[in-house]
């Protein structure tokens, strides 16, 4: 399991080549691109900055990773969160989940993503034609997160 925050971006060919590679039990890999829009709620947004807790935010991440682990029958998993100034277009987040069928990388993807937009412990900054402002959690997360408890 590979936890990685950075600031340079990533190659999505080569990091999912490398998930896999040699191994051959895989039968299956689910992969989320989290990507820059240039619009959010209905405005404009020409650059967002994402900030974190150095530590903390790679041990909430390898906690979320572990849950998923615990949950389903997974054999590797990568999560890959960028952090700095980054413009509309840019890869933001990769979670690639690998296991012999596909179900349990589905749902082991859906759950990691689901909990990094709740757990992890980021702050993302738009700026927008009215100025910059810091963007709030939002109630379809919470939600999303929430139908794994039950």
């Amino acid at each position: 399991m590979t936890v990685r925050v950075q600031e340079a971006d990533f190659d999505l060919g080569a990091e999912l080549a490398a998930l896999r590679a040699g191994d051959a039990r895989v039968g299956a890999l689910a992969s989320f691109v989290g990507l820059v829009r240039d619009i959010n709620d209905g405005t404009g947004v020409s650059e967002m900055t994402l900030e974190h807790y150095p530590g903390m935010t790679e041990k909430a991440l390898e906690e979320i990773v572990g849950a998923a682990k615990a949950r389903w029958d997974i054999y590797d998993a990568l999560v890959i969160h960028r952090v700095g100034p980054l413009k509309p277009c840019d890869q933001i987040v990769l979670v690639a989940v690998t296991s012999a069928h596909r179900g349990e990388s589905f749902a082991a993807c859906e759950f990691i993503m689901d909990y990094l937009k709740t757990r992890a412990p980021f702050w993302k900054r738009e700026v927008t034609p009215a100025g910059a402002h810091w963007v709030d959690a939002r109630d379809s997360d919470d939600s999303a997160a929430a139908r794994w408890e039950q």
